[in-house]
């Protein structure tokens, strides 16, 4: 597996791998162009969202740091078999401060999702998919958490906030664990990954339909 770029558009986004073993892949995703500038949210219209943070939060939807490393990218193996189970372990979703957390996740489909609201106002869970039936239901303050399922594998679902619309977050179902999301610094990991030769796959939703093999 040799990693060398992807998203190759007017600006490029490169990968770079840091380490590749027997059964982990590790790597950061680093940043090459002009960077967008950060947008602070508004959140004015519900005073519970603005009172949750001391200064203006950043949207979400493009963070790096001051080294030019990308936070948010899915990467992940594509065409891999596995036959192991559905983990036990919940994926997690939580609405706080009037923002998802985390931005972008992945979860195995048929796992269960737990959807909580940590703020002391309504939220809506309102999911975009395409090849899984639509969801939109409501989360008043008083309704702390919800479970629900997501069968079927899909990548980058939309799921947002009717009520606040800034809230979004991408959520991909894998029929597989081999995937993981950049940190802060770019980061990421893939453990345990079986023998084989594989196409890797690096997403982020400023760079929709760009991929690297």
């Amino acid at each position: 597996m040799k990693l060398q770029k992807i998203f190759t558009m007017i600006i490029m986004v490169v990968i770079s791998t840091s380490s590749i073993f027997a059964g982990s892949l590790s790597g950061r995703v680093n940043f090459q162009g002009n960077a967008p500038k950060k947008k602070t949210l508004k959140m004015d219209a519900d005073p519970v969202c603005g009172a949750a943070h001391k200064t203006p939060p950043y949207r979400q939807s493009f963070i790096m740091n001051d080294e030019g490393y990308l936070k948010n990218v899915m990467v992940y193996l594509k065409d891999v078999k596995y036959d192991g189970k559905i983990p036990e372990t919940q994926a997690v979703l939580d609405q706080n401060g009037c923002m998802y957390s985390p931005h972008v996740q992945g979860m195995i489909a048929g796992q269960e999702l737990l959807i909580k609201n940590s703020d002391a106002t309504l939220h809506n869970i309102h999911g975009l998919p395409k090849i899984n039936s639509e969801f939109n239901f409501a989360m008043p303050k008083v309704v702390k958490q919800k479970t629900m399922r997501i069968d079927k594998p899909e990548h980058s679902i939309l799921i947002k906030c009717d009520v606040h619309p800034w809230m979004k977050a991408y959520v991909s179902v894998f029929d597989h664990p081999y995937f993981a999301v950049t940190d802060e610094n770019g980061r990421y990991e893939i453990e345990n990954i079986p023998p084989g030769t594989y196409e890797v796959v690096a997403w982020h939703e400023k760079f929709k339909g760009n991929t690297l093999s």
